[in-house]
């Protein structure tokens, strides 16, 4: 029997696809408030359907789902690691301790923005968002909530640091991936982020401090942070000791340690900061890793901020990732992104074309394959050639990558870095994304140095292959079509 010839998917298919994702997404969540999970499992039948029209086999369909799964099994990993963390650090005090301290010397003025720059400096020392997130945003997010501000904004600021810093961080995997695909020099690389990272830090900066006063002009009863203050430590030991594990596990990850075994030793010494210092008993406090902390105190702010935690509260996101991750699979598998590639680099003729379909190709990275690390190998495979054609410079080339592909990965629900937020933080993607001010930013800085011109770098050779006119249209001399 003839075996059936594969092909790709057309123009129309192309469309059509995009277009039943997004509706199913939009009814699914916004219309009838399902479970992105069922959403999901329902695309991944869309693209099994067009897989078997386009050719393919049923089996190797289902070993791309198994295939795209594994890829981000990392990932998955820690995410579980992360609850061990948080529910240990409960129960030792470390997060009480670090939101007391908090309440004590932060005002709420200037709460925000000192939250901007509490987790840009702390990404940065460690070169992960995601431990970030786990351990200074959870202890912003009580006090954001302690002092009345709204926890999506509180949330916003949040990610907008913990993302400042992992573009920047030499020891962030995200920045050495993206120096290492597009085959600049680390450091070259950090020095063209920099363009874009540092004057979004500081017009988001402004903005969190604009949104800081004018929420405290409204009004904050601060006899309620008094009585928060008191109600913590009157549940908890709090004191400069307290912190000690975090501080560890904040000099493992600078000193370049991998996540999942510094996650794996913060918690046990949360485990023991629990049993010595918070009288734990032992069996209890290690059944906080799986189940999480549990604490009855009577007053709302404990109750509400400190029961979580554990790999349990993390198995909703974890087959969240799970089918995220199958999608990114299957996407590949049918050959979406390799339609995507050709119409895009048909239409790349300008700076400003180059920066944004780069962006654009990492993006849908993120919103398709639903991992940031996905994002990278889109925004580069897609478009590398067309910076050599067009002799722009590679260093562009990494700068608009890591901006198009790290900075829009938490403001996807469905990928891994807007899971793993809305997870930690306790806000949804869609509510914090409007106040992510330093990605959205980012993004419109970027789009701006290409359209205008400004650092976009050519090779030695563009003064006789390359003219560049007063809009900024490039005019390649030789007639063939960009390089696929």
């Amino acid at each position: 029997m003839k075996e059936k010839q594969i092909r790709l998917p057309s123009s129309f298919e192309l469309l059509l696809v995009m277009g039943l994702f997004l509706a199913i997404m939009y009814f699914s969540l916004a219309v009838f408030e399902l479970p992105i999970h069922l959403a999901l499992i329902a695309v991944w039948f869309v693209l099994i359907f067009l897989g078997l029209r386009l050719g393919h086999s049923y089996d190797n369909l289902q070993k791309s789902i198994a295939t795209g799964i594994f890829t981000g099994l990392e990932a998955i990993l820690i995410i579980i690691f992360v609850g061990t963390l948080i529910g240990s650090w409960i129960a030792g005090g470390i997060v009480p301790t670090l939101i007391y301290f908090g309440l004590q010397i932060i005002h709420p003025s200037i709460f925000l923005v000192a939250t901007l720059l509490i987790c840009a400096l702390t990404s940065l020392a460690t070169g992960t968002s995601w431990g970030t997130a786990g351990t200074a945003g959870i202890a912003m997010m009580g006090i954001g909530e302690s002092f009345g501000l709204p926890l999506a904004l509180v949330a916003g600021a949040v990610v907008s640091g913990a993302y400042f810093g992992d573009k920047l961080s030499p020891i962030s995997d995200s920045t050495v991936m993206t120096a290492s695909l597009a085959k600049v020099d680390l450091i070259a690389h950090v020095r063209s982020m920099l363009l874009i990272s540092f004057p979004a830090l500081v017009l988001s900066g402004i903005l969190f401090l604009i949104a800081g006063f004018f929420y405290t002009s409204k009004g904050n009863d601060l006899s309620i942070v008094t009585n928060n203050i008191q109600a913590l430590s009157a549940n908890f030991n709090v004191s400069w000791y307290m912190l000690i594990p975090m501080v560890v596990v904040i000099v493992m990850l600078a000193k370049g340690i991998p996540a999942m075994p510094t996650l794996a030793f913060g918690s046990v010494l949360g485990i023991i900061w629990a049993t010595i210092f918070q009288g734990v008993d032992l069996i209890p406090a290690i059944g906080t890793l799986y189940s999480g902390f549990v604490i009855e105190s009577g007053v709302p702010f404990i109750d509400l901020l400190f029961n979580r935690g554990g790999i349990e509260s993390m198995l909703g996101v974890i087959a969240i990732m799970i089918l995220a991750l199958g999608f990114g699979g299957l996407m590949e598998q049918v050959g979406i992104l390799a339609v995507m590639t050709n119409i895009l680099s048909k239409w790349i003729t300008t700076a400003g074309r180059l920066t944004s379909s780069t962006i654009f190709a990492a993006f849908l990275g993120n919103f398709f394959g639903s991992a940031g690390y996905v994002s990278l190998i889109t925004g580069c495979k897609v478009t590398e050639k067309n910076y050599d054609h067009l002799k722009v410079d590679r260093r562009v080339l990494s700068r608009n990558m890591e901006t198009g592909g790290i900075l829009t990965s938490p403001l996807v629900p469905w990928a891994d870095n807007g899971i793993y937020m809305a997870a930690v933080l306790g806000v949804s993607t869609m509510s914090y994304l409007p106040f992510a001010w330093l990605n959205l930013i980012g993004l419109a800085i970027a789009l701006f140095y290409g359209f205008s011109g400004k650092f976009i770098w050519y090779t030695e050779e563009v003064e006789s292959d390359v003219k560049q006119d007063s809009q900024h249209t490039i005019t390649v001399e030789k007639s063939e079509q960009p390089i696929i």
